[in-house]
């Protein structure tokens, strides 16, 4: 049996003339996986809007893996696009779950490669079936949500946003991988592409690439450009995905960007 725990609400409020807006209004709660057999640790980021609208209103949601990493930056990109204080109206006011990390090596990559190191990667697929099949109806039957998400990752968070894409059955519509560890099994990665549906092809994509040096452009961008190039040639119509470079951005700076650019692109009218 799940066991939801709801450890923490904080919510400022600071005073304008005659109003009182939220200026931040977030939860931290724990989910306890079956599928997992460990508790699992949630942020989540509620719009401006979520506590003064009409409960009639429902709001797309964004999961954030590297939750802790990338909270805070997501968070504010998110609320500067979407806010309607701010008035941009580049995206939709949304929720953000960002799930906390216990392993990332184990949670984002699909398959398990020989190392000189022991390693414990190759859950991806199991951590995808626990946001899958109990994370998003945890959030859907408690929270006024739609049925409209995106995944977003960086790093090897990137390398599980690609291989959901690839997923027929995703839950998904729109995905953003941020310099995706494409290096951990590339061949793997290459025969998914082979076999991808048109369904896949049809959700947006947005991949971004840091610089990381000459001595690193066989092992990222060219990688990247390389998965880019296979996808294109699945489908003889224009595909939803790009793909972005950032010269003066490097593996671990690029995040604040891509994440900017990536809501952008999958949130603009085609």
């Amino acid at each position: 049996m799940k066991k939801l725990i709801l450890l923490l609400l904080f919510i400022p409020i600071i005073s304008f003339g005659q109003k009182d807006y939220n200026i931040l209004t977030n939860k931290i709660f724990s989910i306890y996986s079956e599928i997992l057999n460990e508790e699992r640790t949630c942020l989540i980021s509620f719009p401006d809007s979520y506590y003064e609208t009409s409960i009639d209103k429902m709001y797309p949601i964004i999961i954030l893996l590297d939750g802790y990493t990338h909270f805070k930056t997501a968070t504010g990109i998110v609320h500067f696009m979407s806010s309607n204080r701010v008035r941009n109206n580049l995206m939709p006011e949304s929720i953000i779950i960002a799930i906390e990390n216990v392993d990332r090596r184990r949670d984002f990559t699909i398959t398990k490669i020989k190392t000189k190191r022991p390693n414990t990667g190759g859950g991806g697929r199991k951590f995808l079936n626990f946001i899958e099949k109990e994370l998003i109806p945890y959030i859907d039957e408690n929270y006024r949500t739609e049925s409209y998400r995106t995944l977003i990752g960086h790093s090897l968070g990137g390398l599980l946003a690609l291989n959901s894409y690839m997923d027929k059955n995703s839950v998904f519509n729109t995905y953003i991988a941020i310099d995706p560890s494409i290096w951990w099994n590339e061949e793997t990665m290459k025969n998914k592409v082979d076999s991808i549906s048109s369904k896949s092809l049809n959700k947006k994509l947005y991949i971004a690439t840091a610089n990381q040096g000459e001595a690193n452009y066989e092992r990222n961008k060219k990688r990247h450009d390389d998965f880019y190039k296979l996808m294109t040639k699945k489908s003889d119509e224009p595909i939803n995905v790009v793909i972005e470079y950032f010269e003066k951005e490097n593996h671990r700076s690029v995040p604040l960007v891509a994440l900017f650019e990536g809501l952008k692109y999958i949130n603009q009218e085609n």
